[in-house]
């Protein structure tokens, strides 16, 4: 847990000028963003392992750490606490004002995608790249119970309002509901065709979008079509609920954010929230008059719900892993698309899901100052040098280091290796 001072700046645009806002401090891409009951805080979940806790209109952000690998979903539950989970196959519960872990949930065999909190709050469902839907009971009571039944990974899950059942969509393109009290597969609800990607759920309706563009509305009592809001953009990768619950928003991969009037299904909006997609993060401030998005880039944004601007402000900096091939070295391109998004090869200070690479050769594993290693790191006795990198990346990480954080990746030609290590070499 680390305490930092980290402004919300103002950007700099015409007319609603206040309302456009960075959240700066991550070191990766956000994957997820959540705003307080209350309007006043917000989460943002990244790949670089983190989740940070945000003051909005204020200055202060704490981050919380305990994951061993990217954040993909963080949410506000009851009690001044909040959850998160990741690659790790974990689930993070934190103590807020205290800003530390309460307790780690374990039991997915797969990358924790989603999570959903039931209206009385007794009851957190998971959705899990393991195929599965977990529900977890928040009071300590009880153990977790798995329920399954789609044929591939669970990429979201909701609540009724009522609270009885979850509903779950899966990369299978199906979307089923779950009764809560049995932990049992109530029915099928649609078969899309293609993966779905996420779901809401409102009084008599849920939305979902898929990976080929398909936004609709179904009723969710008579299962008739409600609305078709299918653009010519895919995949659809968020959505998000007005507070008041009288709109929702929809973000794709292709950079554009798109709003919708729940009461007549009107799309009251659409415009570009980056100059690359995806906008992976979505959700609506307090007022409902705004947007905390998040996607490539290493800063969540905040703009306005309606931004009639059209202005792409997202992802306006080329990452350094979308560079161009041809115009890198070899060493370049391997560093590039291997590693960069997750390391450093300067001491500044930046968060990322690995350590600086800054002085790497000669330095015994697990041991940069300041980085949260895992347990397998701190009591390894491996020197970086020219031939332990090379294994490492002829090996893979998960033979070499296994129960490392670091991801699979495995680089089978020696000589790329080699230009790999020549650019580590000039360039740390």
């Amino acid at each position: 847990m680390i305490r930092a001072l980290v402004c919300l700046t103002l950007m700099a645009a015409p007319a609603a000028a206040a309302d456009f806002r960075l959240l700066v401090g991550h070191g990766g891409p956000v994957m997820d963003a959540a705003v307080s009951h209350d309007g006043r805080h917000a989460l943002t979940a990244s790949f670089d392992n983190s989740v940070g806790y945000w003051t909005l209109g204020g200055e202060e952000v704490t981050w919380l750490e305990g994951h061993e690998a990217a954040v993909k979903t963080a949410i506000f539950l009851p009690g001044g606490r909040a959850a998160s989970g990741g690659d790790d196959f974990a689930i993070e519960v934190w103590d807020l004002q205290a800003g530390q872990r309460r307790e780690r949930l374990e039991g997915h065999k797969g990358q924790v995608a989603s999570l959903a909190v039931s209206p009385d709050g007794a009851l957190l469902a998971s959705a899990s790249w393991d195929g599965s839907v977990g529900l977890w009971p928040l009071d300590g009571q009880g153990a977790p119970q798995f329920m399954t039944g789609h044929e591939a990974s669970v990429t979201d899950v909701a609540f009724s309002p009522d609270g009885t059942l979850v509903y779950s969509t899966s990369a299978d393109g199906t979307i089923r509901a779950w009764d809560v009290a049995t932990a049992s597969e109530k029915r099928l609800l649609l078969s899309h065709g293609f993966g779905v990607n996420t779901i809401l759920v409102g009084d008599g309706w849920f939305a979902y979008g898929a990976v080929d563009g398909g936004t609709r509305v179904i009723d969710s009592t008579t299962d008739t079509l409600l609305a078709d809001l299918t653009l010519e953009r895919r995949p659809i990768l968020s959505m998000a609920l007005r507070p008041d619950g009288g709109e929702i928003a929809v973000g794709d991969g292709e950079g554009y954010v798109m709003t919708v009037s729940t009461e007549d299904w009107r799309i009251n909006g659409d415009f570009r929230a980056a100059a690359k997609g995806p906008v992976w993060a979505l959700a609506y401030t307090g007022d409902g008059e705004g947007l905390l998005g998040g996607g490539i880039d290493d800063t969540a944004y905040v703009w306005p719900a309606h931004n009639t601007l059209d202005a792409p402000i997202m992802a306006t900096v080329e990452r350094g892993f979308l560079k161009d091939p041809d115009k890198m070295s070899n060493g370049e391109r391997q560093f590039r698309r291997k590693c960069s998004i997750c390391h450093s090869l300067t001491e500044d200070g930046a968060r990322r899901a690995g350590p600086t690479l800054a002085g790497v050769f000669g330095r015994k594993a697990g041991t940069v100052p300041g980085y949260l290693y895992s347990e397998t790191l701190t009591g390894l006795d491996i020197e970086w040098n020219d031939e332990t990198i090379d294994l490492l990346f002829d090996l893979g990480p998960d033979h070499y280091i296994p129960g490392s954080k670091m991801p699979m990746q495995v680089i089978q030609n020696p000589d790329d290796r080699d230009d790999l290590i020549a650019y580590l070499k000039n360039n740390t």
